[in-house]
């Protein structure tokens, strides 16, 4: 399966990019990022540990949400607005 994974505001600039195209047999986003972190390095950033959030195709979803071929992810730090 492939699809894009997104990276926005502190979590682009620990990993260096906004975006990458990933090909993976995962099927739910809790395994992506089970992938993403054993890459190690600037990874670590989306430890389970530290609050991350996370869309599937704009849509706020859990770890347990199911890829589809050609989603789009996206991993981000929570926001506040004021």
């Amino acid at each position: 399966m492939k699809f894009k994974i997104r990276y926005f505001a502190s979590l682009r600039e620990t990993i260096g990019r906004s975006q990458e195209e990933v090909e993976s047999t995962a099927s739910t986003v809790g395994q992506v990022r089970d992938e993403l972190l054993a890459r190690g390095g600037v990874y670590l950033c989306l430890q389970r540990d530290r609050s991350v959030r996370m869309a599937l195709n704009q849509v706020m979803v859990n770890e347990d949400a199911m890829l589809m071929d050609q989603s789009e992810l996206a991993f981000f730090p929570p926001v506040t607005g004021g």
